[in-house]
């Protein structure tokens, strides 16, 4: 019999920290919280200091009474969920439900979960910070307040199954916000000059600059007729050479932020996903006899990108050894941005010796992906920076000014290993000019006025959002995922193209918000409230005033737009054809997902169809329905015949309208990270990648 039980969150976790541990621990896993606020009911009493009333989760009973039977048999029980806000929340849950005194030496934390790691964390166990839970429990009877009492508002004056919430309501108003500029957008013109020059064999670009070394902006047509105009031939006069070394340093170690945004940029992965992946990574992956499971990363909620001495020394050892001595990084602190909470370090591997080359067979796809990425990253953050010779050259036709730059690697340190990712796509390459003097003499080959449009915002990314969100402070590592999938869940938003596009159920409770309660959809507002929450969790003030100061103006807007909101009718849209089931004219009705085609003579007839895309391409199964876009249960995109179930074809990648020229048989759009690739879906073709 153990002498010892351990009590952690998840059956992966519990697997690897008894393996360290040894026989005289049992470790178990609480399956997440036990207890938590009934669903049933606000369960706050407002009348009494917000006292809130926990019960044992539905169909967490038997888990209980495993726990409860393991900790009368043993010495002591240690609670070790994670090192977090929400971690130490459920350890104090446990601690009640298991009759532990939370002042006793019942909590260990831990960064990672490594032999060392946990053996060190068991020497030094602690009481439960009731900051911690505190801050945690502020935040968890706030959303209360908001959503149990917002929500059934909404039920009542627009639709069922609708809510509001602080974070997912200042993310909707964003992404309602960019809408409006993009509709709101007036393009206006501007034109550019470009030239190609030849130097011996050698061409290279320059682009006008301005005229007498005066940079000049180009607006209309007219502007650049008489720049050209002012042009004598083509013989241009290189006017100045600036030649200079410029130094470029590697990105910080991941946070939880940067992580989500650069998977999304180079794996192609959802929010959602690269947490469920990190969180595998972290609780432990077999890998085999020798090693056994062993977590592969730290803890993966942080907004800190500080690293152990420990892990620099390590990576230090390894980056000379493998790269050689001149990749060594200067081992400078790394700086966090403002408001981060730093109570544990960057996202970082356990140990930078196991690389993922070593690992390839042992990972799934997407474990080997996110673990490379997150190992490339931390490796060239310790890493020298790279060197880059940059070059601008000046030339000049009549005091026409035209630069042209370039710039080559001359050491690539840390980019050996590893580029951060770029939201515009550009491709990060060499620009070489020849060897170029002042005084000398360069023809331009050909000179091109071009016209351009400004373009308006860009729609946001699930990456662009979660950058945005941090950047004004709103939320925290934790919140990033859950907000994202919660708004799409509820049909505020969509995503076209991996593009959040809101839909009119998104508007019209966000309008309603802004009318009765316009702090909950407040920035300022949201982002003080997290300032205040880190307060709690500091210890420098209480809870409960936190909580009053919001209700005593939550509950007079409550009772006002109890009044005054009026009823939003959602009209059904006329779709113009007719139900082939009863004859009566199908409408457009907004659903969970979005728009879809339903029977007016609801709930006499009950036919419904989702609203069918067409790409203009014939079935090449049946030859003659028409391939429409399609969504499946989980909103990824396929194609198919419009006369399913009659014909079953069914293509994940997009048919296009013309046969292959070598067999005659079906092309499609391949996606691959260069852009799109047309392929035959029978033989060997191919074409040209697309950008």
């Amino acid at each position: 019999m153990a002498d010892y039980l351990v009590i952690v969150e998840s059956p992966a976790k519990a697997k690897t920290i008894e393996r360290y541990l040894g026989k005289k621990y049992q470790v178990k896993a609480s399956m997440g919280h036990v207890r938590d606020l009934p669903k049933s009911q606000m369960g706050v009493d407002v009348e009494k200091a917000f006292e809130p009333k926990y019960i044992t989760i539905r169909g967490k009973g038997p888990v209980l009474k495993e726990l409860k039977s393991a900790a009368k048999k043993a010495k002591k029980v240690y609670l070790a969920a994670d090192p977090d806000r929400e971690g130490e929340a459920i350890a104090w849950h446990l601690a009640h439900s298991l009759d532990i005194d939370e002042n006793s030496d019942c909590r260990v934390v831990f960064n990672e979960i490594t032999k060392d790691a946990i053996k060190e964390s068991f020497k030094h166990p602690r009481s439960i910070d009731m900051d911690l839970v505190d801050a945690q429990q502020a935040r968890r009877i706030l959303d209360r307040l908001v959503g149990y009492n917002i929500s059934p508002l909404l039920w009542k004056k627009v639709k069922k199954g609708l809510s509001a919430g602080r974070v997912q309501s200042v993310a909707v108003k964003m992404i309602i916000e960019r809408e409006r500029e993009i509709e709101n957008f007036k393009p206006e013109e501007y034109w550019s000059i470009e030239a190609d020059f030849l130097k011996d064999k050698d061409t290279f670009e320059g682009a006008f600059y301005g005229i007498d070394g005066k940079k000049q902006e180009l607006g209309t047509k007219e502007e650049v007729d008489r720049v050209l105009a002012t042009l004598k031939g083509k013989e241009f006069n290189v006017d100045k050479v600036n030649k200079r070394e410029r130094k470029r340093n590697p990105a910080q170690p991941f946070t939880t932020s940067s992580l989500q945004q650069e998977a999304a940029r180079k794996l192609n992965f959802r929010a959602r996903k690269t947490m469920m992946v990190a969180q595998q990574l972290y609780e432990g992956i077999d890998l085999g006899k020798k090693q056994g499971i062993t977590g592969l990363i730290t803890y993966m909620r942080t907004d800190s990108t500080r690293i152990s001495e420990t892990a620099k020394k390590e990576s230090a050892s390894y980056i000379e050894e493998n790269y050689g001595k001149e990749y060594l990084g200067s081992n400078k602190k790394n700086k966090n941005a403002e408001g981060a909470q730093d109570a544990h370090e960057a996202i970082r591997p356990t140990s930078i010796t196991r690389d993922p080359k070593s690992l390839k067979s042992i990972l799934s796809r997407d474990q080997y992906r996110l673990y490379k990425l997150i190992w490339d990253r931390f490796t060239a953050s310790q890493m020298a920076p790279a060197v880059m010779d940059t070059m601008t050259v000046h030339l000049v036709n009549q005091g026409v000014e035209f630069r042209a730059t370039g710039s080559k690697v001359k050491f690539k340190g840390f980019m050996k290993v590893y580029i951060e990712g770029r939201d515009d796509n550009k491709k990060e390459e060499d620009k070489l000019l020849p060897d170029l003097e002042e005084g000398m003499s360069i023809k331009a080959e050909e000179i091109r006025p071009n016209q351009h449009f400004t373009q308006p915002p860009p729609r946001y990314t699930e990456a662009r959002l979660v950058r945005t969100m941090e950047e004004q402070g709103l939320g925290r590592p934790s919140t990033y995922a859950p907000t994202l999938d919660t708004i799409q869940r509820r049909g505020y938003v969509t995503l076209d193209n991996k593009r959040f596009v809101p839909t009119e159920l998104g508007e019209i409770v966000i309008d309603l918000l802004k009318e009765f309660f316009p702090e909950i959809i407040d920035v300022d507002f949201t982002v003080k409230m997290e300032s205040d929450l880190d307060a709690v969790e500091d210890g420098k003030t209480e809870w409960i005033n936190i909580i009053d100061d919001f209700y005593k103006g939550f509950d007079k807007r409550l009772e006002k737009a109890e009044e005054e909101m009026e009823k939003v009718e959602i009209k059904d849209e006329p779709a113009g054809i007719d139900c082939e089931n009863c004859g009566h004219e199908m409408v457009y009705k907004m659903g969970r997902y979005g728009k879809f085609l339903a029977c007016s003579n609801f709930p006499e007839c009950r036919n419904t169809k989702p609203i069918l895309k067409e790409i203009g391409v014939k079935c090449p199964k049946c030859k003659e329905g028409n391939v429409v876009e399609r969504k499946s249960k989980k909103r990824r995109t396929f194609y198919g015949c419009d006369r399913y179930p009659e014909c079953d074809f069914i293509s994940w990648d997009k048919p296009i309208a013309r046969p292959c020229p070598k067999c005659d048989s079906l092309l499609v759009e391949k996606k691959s990270k260069k852009g799109v690739q047309i392929q035959c879906t029978n033989c060997d073709y191919k074409e040209e990648t697309q950008n």
